[in-house]
């Protein structure tokens, strides 16, 4: 059941059954919190706590006799009426400074009027003519010697103030032998308690105000586009960032895995794992059947909505995958503003699009060879080239166009590396010239808002969107389909075929 929240463009949706899942999928922490809280209160309660002792004497209130000046009358003894509103009057007597004092020197013990007063309370047991009065002391003989010197002063200060009435005691003090107060037992009870009710509380909070994209749910609430394919997380701690991007600049929690430590996984091209090969094989197939004459040229761009997404290692995946089929593909980076292909590829960066664009080079000069290994096949790359101080008004340019037009002659896949669109405006100058979007989604990073805004943007210029690469994704984004599908033919392929038999052996 979901509740909307908030009615806008970016609207906040409250999914309970995620907020019930994702609390379940954190128990752990859960009680891992509340047996610390229930230790830190018990521990607080032991040491930080002083026992308090109470000690104390109940009186019975009797008014057998009124005095009416020199008259006498006698009243009824059962009038347990009045005896019940006596007992108001009897705790008022009590609590007087000079009965106080008198109490104090009675039972010899070193307290002011004021000290005293805060020690003592006085009731009436259930509403009864029998009324109680406790006192509570740190050291259990001082709370015996006050309450037995209260039961020895109160019924004399009482029958020299109120004529006709007494009070007797019905029960003595005695010397307490453990403490009244603090209750371990509850207050660690209460510890424990207030530790779940904070760590469910936070829990509930973060999956409610956190917007981050972490299912397929997610981005089928905010974008209309299909989800094309979810590729797994390829990196060694699934925290990866500098290899996908810009991300080493978007700090995310965990530890970036550097372009110099990628030799556990292989992140392009040959040698990666199984299940990335099949979600780029079944990405690469659904892009075939995306366009109605396989005949002509098809332009496809990507972008995202944020930097450090994995845009970039898809569209070099997509070219390695496209040219294994035999297929002439031209890949652009058309990011002139953070480039990342070259050093993707080992290829050299200059001289580069800014360059043609500029006039400096002509589209030839420009265009570089990746070889796909031993098997003859390979594609072009056309890299950033030089970082221009106006990349927007590069792209938009009539030269870019032509280009793209003389690109569609001599090729069967142009692939074009677009900026964030959530970013900068790059992306928006070109998407119209192609034949079809691509967004590349990252799980746990992107957020809802941020996917909804940009595809909004493509809306708005009316570009054709295929769909979305949910990439980076762990067993609860793809639904443990990678997970099953692995451990089914993961084996077979590891020993026999492997990625390098699809892909090639590696980039010249």
């Amino acid at each position: 059941m979901k509740n909307t929240v908030r009615q806008e463009k970016n609207e906040l949706e409250v999914d309970f059954g995620r907020v019930f899942r994702a609390v379940l999928s954190k128990v752990w922490l859960v009680a891992v919190i509340s047996v610390l809280c229930a230790a830190m209160v018990f521990a607080g309660t032991v040491f930080l706590i002083t026992p308090t002792y109470e000690s104390a004497a109940m009186f019975y209130v009797n008014n057998s006799n009124l005095s009416l000046g020199d008259a006498s009358l006698s009243i009824s003894s059962g009038d347990l009426s009045t005896s019940r509103n006596l007992v108001d009057s009897y705790i008022v007597i009590l609590n007087t400074r000079e009965t106080l004092v008198d109490v104090i020197d009675y039972a010899g013990v070193s307290r002011t009027y004021t000290e005293l007063s805060s020690m003592l309370t006085a009731a009436a047991v259930n509403e009864t003519e029998i009324f109680r009065v406790t006192v509570s002391s740190p050291d259990p003989y001082e709370a015996e010697k006050i309450a037995d010197a209260i039961a020895h002063i109160l019924p004399k200060r009482i029958g020299t103030i109120i004529d006709g009435t007494s009070a007797k005691v019905v029960d003595a003090a005695i010397v307490p032998t453990r403490p009244s107060s603090p209750n371990y037992v509850t207050n660690t009870v209460i510890g424990f308690l207030i530790g779940l009710i904070i760590s469910i509380g936070a829990i509930a909070l973060r999956e409610i105000f956190d917007t981050t994209i972490r299912a397929e749910e997610d981005i089928s609430d905010n974008c209309k586009y299909p989800i094309l394919v979810s590729v797994p997380d390829m990196t060694v701690s699934g925290k990866g960032g500098s290899y996908y991007g810009y991300g080493g600049e978007r700090k995310k929690k965990g530890k970036y895995i550097s372009s110099a430590s990628h030799s556990k996984h292989t992140l392009m091209g040959p040698g990666i794992s199984f299940a990335a090969c099949e979600a780029y094989k079944l990405l690469r197939t659904k892009l075939q059947f995306s366009f109605a004459d396989e005949n002509d040229c098809h332009i496809i761009g990507l972008s995202s909505a944020l930097s450090g997404e994995g845009k970039s290692l898809t569209a070099v995946n997509i070219a390695y995958a496209l040219a294994e089929l035999d297929k002439k593909v031209l890949l652009v980076d058309c990011d002139m503003r953070r480039p990342t292909l070259a050093e993707k590829l080992g290829v050299m960066k200059y001289p580069g699009l800014s360059n043609f664009l500029t006039r400096q080079q002509s589209l030839n000069e420009v265009t570089k060879n990746c070889d796909l290994g031993g098997n003859g096949k390979s594609f072009h790359v056309i890299t950033a080239g030089q970082n221009p101080p106006n990349p927007v008004e590069l792209l938009s340019s009539e030269r870019m166009g032509n280009a793209l037009k003389s690109m569609r002659k001599a090729y069967d896949y142009v692939i074009l590396d677009l900026p964030p669109v959530g970013e900068v405006s790059d992306a928006l100058t070109v998407a119209n010239e192609t034949d079809g979007m691509l967004l590349v989604v990252r799980q746990n990073y992107c957020g809802r808002g941020a996917l909804f805004d940009a595809v909004s943007q493509f809306d708005f210029i009316k570009t054709k969107t295929l769909g979305v690469v949910f990439n980076a994704t762990h067993e609860q984004g793809g639904k443990g389909y990678y997970k099953r599908y692995y451990k089914k033919y993961g084996k077979s392929y590891e020993s026999g075929e492997r990625a390098s038999d699809l892909y090639g052996d590696k980039v010249k």
